[in-house]
């Protein structure tokens, strides 16, 4: 795991200069990995919590989170428990506070400019089994990742003045009304007006239908992303 936190190089992890301080990351995870007690873990906390990937008393976000989430649910599942009340929290409150203007997207591999919390929400999903079993804690973050839902097109066809598409729905999407969502494919954003929920995934499946208003199955390719439009905001 340390191997893992040194490999990033989290001065080149863009963040608002006068709240990041990328010094910290690599540093309060070190130490949170290696956290032995309250104390231990606590100091690694102020150090992630206070300029690394979150700044608690600003109750802002910076994209390291992203990038630390996946690190964070290591340290939860392989770490000391104090270590892993510490590392749950810190995901809590990089899910839950608002990014800085100019800071707000991060690249993964489904798209080049996604919201930070639409990411971390992707890796606490991820690991649903693990948090299922980490009690209050586990649980309130899968439900809060849950609206930070992602739909993956795996085909379309034409539907009336708009699209059919096919594909796999992580998180929740309420049926019956529609929602603004922003597509993502071949290194673009766009805005969808209105994405409704036709076929919900049924009996632990996440194979959904979306019908998407006023875009043409040419306009929506296989392999792209729908993301909501709001997060963040």
């Amino acid at each position: 795991m340390l191997d893992v936190i040194e490999a990033v190089d989290w001065s080149a992890v863009p963040g608002p200069p006068d709240w990041y301080e990328p010094d910290r990351v690599a540093t309060g995870l070190r130490a949170l990995a290696g956290a032995t007690n309250r104390v231990q873990a606590a100091e690694a906390g102020s150090l992630l919590g206070c300029g690394g990937i979150v700044h608690d008393h600003g109750g802002a976000v910076f994209p390291a989170a992203a990038a630390a989430a996946p690190l964070l649910l290591d340290i939860a599942q392989q770490g000391h428990p104090v270590a892993r009340e510490a590392a749950l929290g810190l995901l809590d409150e990089a899910l839950s506070f608002r990014p800085r203007a100019g800071y707000e997207r991060v690249r993964t591999p489904y798209g080049r400019s996604v919201r930070i919390c639409c990411a971390i929400a992707h890796h606490l999903r991820a690991r649903a089994a693990f948090l299922a079993g980490q009690g209050r804690a586990g649980k309130f973050l899968l439900a809060d990742a849950a609206a930070h839902w992602r739909f993956d097109i795996q085909e379309c066809v034409a539907d009336g003045d708009g699209t059919a598409a096919l594909g796999l729905l992580a998180g929740y999407l309420q049926g019956g009304v529609p929602h603004a969502a922003e597509l993502h494919v071949d290194g673009s954003t766009a805005l969808l007006g209105e994405v409704a929920l036709v076929y919900p995934p049924v009996d632990g499946s996440l194979e959904a239908c979306l019908r998407i208003i006023g875009r043409r199955p040419r306009e929506l390719a296989a392999g792209a992303t729908l993301l909501p439009a709001h997060c963040g905001e």
